[in-house]
């Protein structure tokens, strides 16, 4: 992993799975440690080009271990305030800054993805070309021109801790705006290290600031970076609950707002699919980073004639792939929860499903800390808690349906749509049913989705806006008219 990420970061999933391990306590409390080059790992906020201290500091922990990993400065709406005011500063000259440049370095795992959104915005600034709109009169031409809308707050998860940053960091930079980032009270070293990296890179003072806070002073942060005047953007990512709070917050000054919130990720296979193929994208799709993604997939349908056949295989390749342990062993695919919150919550599902009728399959056990094994459950209904609400963990719960009017209509009854995959080859199934999930991104024949490329977000309470892609540029900009008058053509 690459040194400037937060040891969180380090529990990501491996591409490539293995076996579930078999010692799992001995592997919990063998020591790691943080191996972070010591100029990224970085403890103090970043506002205005300067590493500042505030009054008091939190913990980061070691969610395997629960062990201290770094004391963090505790910003608060002081802090906050002075980074808005920096950032402003800067916007009156970055703005103007051409946009032709360089990126970071590339890594590997999600810093490699969060790398890419920069890669991708540096090149999407040089074609955030406007319009001249063919005038209907004689004498005046009709002009469309992109500006940057200013100072954007971005509010980012602690599951991503650098790319969350960097997709929504990349396209406002590009644009031409300048930036506060409030990073999770789990992750900050990761937003802190890539301060640091901008520094290094020459960006200029003001134009990226960095304000970490415990989560006792978030919401004080959050309201600062929300109502504040001087902000005219905030972009969050995080739970729907709290995306309507920052929305409300936001109402009173109008300002632009991009949310990425909660999803349900329905995956659909249908009879017609391949089967071994639809297995692997299960895996893929729903144990990466331990389930704790906002696309994972949450939800699966699995059409009655290989109903069976897909349970038998599909638990077949969660002994094979999956191999439990701390997040640092180069033999982990499974590491722990965030917290122990999460994996009670798990559990909760996990209880509420089996006294209802499901049968647990594998796994199903919250082990010591927050680890939790990755769990099959056959038999569930639509009735159960873990198909009414988001896990976030590693928890497959299968409902058998028979057609596909049924599969999507309990794929779109919910109220949320981020993502959604399917598995058919029947090329006209794939084609309606592509179109009939009411959801913003679709897999079909395909577990795995993001890229720069392509665009992210989704519908209904999912969010507004559109991440990454050609798209995602136009969150942070206005769209001005000019009419051009008194010509003699």
């Amino acid at each position: 992993m690459y040194p400037g990420v937060s040891a969180v970061c380090a529990f990501r999933t491996r591409c490539f799975f293995r076996r579930l391990l078999p010692d799992l306590p001995a592997v919990m409390h063998r020591h790691y440690t943080l191996d972070v080059a010591a100029p990224l790992l970085r403890t103090q906020g970043y506002v205005d080009g300067r590493w500042i201290s505030a009054a008091s500091v939190f913990p980061v922990l070691d969610p395997a271990t629960g062990q201290e990993l770094a004391r963090v400065s505790d910003c608060g709406p002081g802090e906050a305030k002075q980074a808005v005011d920096a950032a402003y500063k800067a916007f009156q000259s970055w703005k103007g800054t051409t946009a032709k440049g360089k990126t970071m370095r590339e890594s590997i795992g999600e810093v490699m993805y969060s790398s890419s959104f920069l890669e991708w915005f540096s090149e999407e600034a040089r074609r955030m070309y406007g319009d001249i709109v063919p005038s209907p009169f004689k004498d005046r031409k009709i002009l469309q021109l992109k500006q940057p809308v200013g100072v954007a707050s971005i509010i980012t998860p602690w599951n991503f801790p650098s790319a969350m940053i960097t997709r929504k960091v990349g396209a406002a930079l590009a644009a031409g705006c300048t930036v506060v980032v409030k990073p999770a009270e789990d992750t900050p070293l990761s937003a802190l290290a890539l301060a640091e990296l901008a520094e290094q890179a020459g960006i200029p003072a003001g134009v990226f600031n960095v304000v970490p806070s415990s989560r006792e002073k978030t919401p004080s942060v959050g309201h600062v970076l929300c109502t504040d005047p001087l902000v005219a953007k905030i972009s969050f990512t995080g739970s729907t609950a709290t995306g309507k709070v920052l929305l409300k917050l936001a109402a009173d000054t109008v300002k632009r707002a991009s949310m990425e919130l909660g999803g349900h990720a329905p995956f659909i296979v249908f009879d017609s699919a391949d089967v071994d193929k639809a297995v692997a994208g299960a895996i893929a799709s729903k144990f990466r980073n331990s389930g704790q993604t906002c696309v994972c997939a949450n939800r699966f349908f699995v059409q009655s004639g290989i109903y069976d056949l897909f349970l038998e295989k599909l638990g077949q390749a969660m002994d094979s792939e999956l191999r439990l342990g701390h997040g640092s062993d180069p033999e982990t695919t499974q590491g722990p929860l965030i917290n122990v919150r999460a994996a009670e919550k798990v559990v909760n599902q996990v209880s509420d499903a089996v006294s209802l009728g499901a049968k647990v399959l594998r796994g199903g056990k919250r082990l010591e800390g927050s680890f939790m094994e990755p769990t099959l459950l056959a038999d569930v209904t639509t009735d159960m808690l873990c198909t009414r609400e988001e896990t976030f963990g590693p928890l497959l719960p299968v409902v058998r349906f028979n057609t596909e009017e049924e599969a999507l209509a309990i794929a779109n009854a919910s109220n949320v749509g981020l993502a959604g995959y399917f598995y058919s080859q029947d090329v006209s199934q794939i084609w309606r049913v592509a179109e009939a999930l009411e959801v913003g991104m679709v897999g079909i024949n395909e577990g795995i989705i993001s890229t720069s490329e392509a665009l992210f977000g989704g519908v209904k309470q999912s969010g507004l806006g559109r991440e990454g892609s050609n798209h995602g540029i136009n969150e942070y900009v206005e769209v001005k008219y000019m009419c051009f008058g008194g010509l003699k053509l």
